[in-house]
């Protein structure tokens, strides 16, 4: 679903709610506001993101490092032989599929602008800048939101990651057999319109940080989940444990 055919979602009131009860504790719990992580231009961000996918963040940040260090900067990228390209990237998973992607990206990139930067997007509204980057191939929900968020645009967009998905279906904020992109836009639609990039980042965070700290995947630790007071999975859950 690309963002130019979005279905707007009306959250309702108690949703809103407890989406906001969430955000409170689970900020409390892992301290908000929360360092951005690494300053990119939306460029770099892009390909970060691109590499990212199905792949360990160690895996994927010791590819992207060595892209950096042997090519000069993206245009070297986008014309190297893309053998020498996938052989670069080998850390990430698919390097032979990421390499060419890559590269294709770049060369749309850079016939649709004239060259390579990504800033304009950052004078565009977020649903005409997340649009644009979703006609690129490889890039959906998750790439466009975190090319705008986690990039030095520091846009208003939410990204919503396997982490993020899984605590917001356990506490019921979205639907279990919603698919990624419907979770994307339903709970894009829980979140205040005025929140400032800094607050929408705060929430991607905390909710893939809960994730990957007590609601894990098997064996989530609800025994000493701040929210279990807020969670039907977890207060379904024998004993809390």
């Amino acid at each position: 679903m690309s963002a130019r055919t979005r279905t707007p979602f009306v959250a309702p009131d108690e949703l809103r709610e407890r989406a906001l009860r969430v955000h409170e504790a689970l900020c409390a719990t892992y301290h908000c506001p929360i360092a951005y992580f690494h300053e990119l231009d939306p460029l770099s961000e892009l390909v970060s993101s691109l590499l990212s996918h199905r792949t360990r963040n160690a895996d994927s940040g010791r590819a992207f490092r060595a892209l950096r260090a042997r090519y000069p900067d993206w245009t070297a990228v986008r014309d190297a032989p893309t053998a020498d390209v996938e052989a670069t990237i080998a850390a990430a998973t698919w390097p032979e599929q990421k390499a060419p992607r890559i590269q294709q990206v770049l060369r749309l990139i850079g016939e649709r602008r004239g060259g390579l930067s990504l800033d304009f997007l950052g004078e565009l509204p977020v649903p005409e800048a997340r649009a644009w980057l979703e006609e690129l191939p490889g890039v959906g929900p998750k790439t466009s939101a975190a090319v705008l968020s986690f990039s030095t645009l520091h846009r208003a967009a939410l990204p919503v990651d396997c982490h993020h998905q899984r605590v917001a279906v356990r506490l019921g904020l979205v639907g279990e057999r919603a698919s990624l992109d419907t979770a994307h836009v339903q709970l894009a639609a829980l979140l205040p319109t005025d929140w400032t990039p800094q607050q929408v980042y705060d929430h991607h965070e905390v909710m893939m940080l809960h994730g990957q700290r007590c609601c894990y995947f098997k064996a989530p630790a609800c025994a000493r989940c701040p929210v279990l007071a807020m969670c039907p999975f977890g207060r379904a859950t024998p004993q809390g444990s």
